[in-house]
């Protein structure tokens, strides 16, 4: 069963933001407003605006620039993002998800292994957050979703490899977008079981082994 992906409402300002983008025909460099323009459109609260426009920079979408004349502004295209995005221009293909899914799995041990190398203690403690979020929303499927994409997105970060990190991330906003995840459940267990093998990989990486990390990674690509 397909299951809607739950968005924060900063993740819809996001959204906006990325609309009014391609709407507007913006290139990197031309402005696309300030804070108190985009409160005043979208509607939401100042620490929702806030939290947009992290997310915005974290991927590297808008610049920031303060003082006079200052805002929001285009970023630069990054070529690394720009390569996860060219391979993900297969919306029309009706295999596409399944494929972008297939592709992103097999990344997964690689992602591990990096990230059970170079986890900073700052890393491995937002890594045991997410966890610890996920443990809480157990009868909360939606939320429980979102926390895995963000789990896994988190995890991605703490690689040095800039070709790896955009093209796997590229793979997860794809899936994101569509809005679809893998099959769900029969059972009550099944939040339960996804929870362990998240916090297995967890274990490893914060553990900084390298080969439980990579046995985390290939159970839990194997799991459904």
């Amino acid at each position: 069963m397909a299951l809607p992906a739950h968005r924060t409402r900063a993740e819809d300002v996001v959204v906006y933001v990325e609309d009014a983008i391609e709407k507007r025909g913006l290139r990197p460099g031309d402005r696309i407003g300030t804070r108190a323009d985009l409160r005043e459109q979208t509607g939401v609260a100042k620490a929702t605006v806030n939290e947009a426009i992290r997310l915005l920079q974290e991927r590297r979408r808008i610049a920031v620039r303060p003082g006079p004349g200052g805002g929001m502004f285009v970023a630069a295209a990054d070529p690394v993002v720009r390569l996860g995005r060219t391979l993900l221009t297969v919306h029309g293909e009706p295999l596409a998800v399944a494929e972008a899914i297939e592709v992103r799995e097999q990344l997964e041990p690689l992602v591990a292994v990096h990230a059970a190398q170079h986890r900073s203690a700052k890393d491995a403690r937002e890594l045991r957050s997410l966890i610890t979020a996920m443990r809480k929303n157990l009868d909360d499927m939606p939320t429980f979703v979102s926390l895995n994409w963000d789990l896994h997105l988190r995890i991605a970060a703490i690689s040095p490899n800039a070709v790896l990190r955009g093209t796997y991330v590229g793979l997860y906003e794809f899936v994101n977008h569509v809005s679809l995840v893998n099959p769900q459940p029969r059972d009550g267990d099944y939040l339960a079981q996804r929870l362990q093998v998240h916090g297995d990989l967890v274990a490893a990486i914060t553990a900084g082994d390298v080969t439980a990390a990579r046995h985390a990674a290939e159970a839990h690509r194997h799991s459904g």
